[in-house]
């Protein structure tokens, strides 16, 4: 391997990796001796600092990490002020549509819906501030009940939940029909 695939590779482990690497890893990867490895390291470390980069390998004992330059955080601060666009994607409005209309609700009576586990899209819409936790169900192991926020009302631009489109009783039974189908396909599987 070429000097140049020894440093691409380990810039992109660094990166990925995001926490220090042991050098010891590093070599394994490359499939070099620990002190070429570290060698090479050594020569990027000084490159990225002639280079003016924004971005620095840091040794950490014994360890490496890709990290950004203290003079590049003024950049980073504005960028991070700057409000975040959500993203959701269709398991996470499948999961936002159930809390809407069902709220207050609990996982189980979710993952019973949707017929599959919800931890990670109710955490997501937790942390995106569309979802809550309203309390907790009086029952045995008192599940914690979810509904929707002002954030969520704002988001889908309604003033309240009334305002929700009501679905027509024909589309719920189509929905329904859907549904068994799904579910005799399943279990002739």
């Amino acid at each position: 391997m070429k000097i140049k695939e020894m440093e691409a590779a380990i810039e992109a482990i660094l990166f990925a990796m995001g926490d220090s690497v042991e050098i010891e890893k590093i070599a394994a990867a490359l499939e070099q001796d620990v002190p070429t490895t570290k060698k090479i390291v050594d020569n990027m470390m000084l490159h990225y600092q002639e280079e003016d980069r924004g971005i620095q390998i840091m040794e950490f004992d014994n360890a490496y990490q890709l990290c950004t330059k203290k003079e590049m955080y003024e950049y980073l601060i504005r960028v991070a002020k700057q409000p975040r666009k959500i993203t959701l994607t269709d398991v996470a409005l499948e999961t936002l549509s159930i809390i809407a209309y069902k709220q207050p609700v609990t996982k189980a009576e979710i993952e019973k819906i949707r017929g599959v586990k919800c931890d990670h899209a109710v955490n997501k819409l937790v942390e995106y501030n569309l979802v809550r936790e309203l309390g907790r169900l009086d029952a045995p192991g008192r599940p914690i009940l979810f509904g929707t926020t002002e954030e969520f009302l704002r988001y889908f631009g309604v003033h309240s939940l009334d305002e929700l489109p009501v679905i027509s009783t024909v589309k719920m039974e189509d929905f329904k029909a859907e549904a068994e189908e799904e579910i005799q396909l399943k279990l002739d599987i």
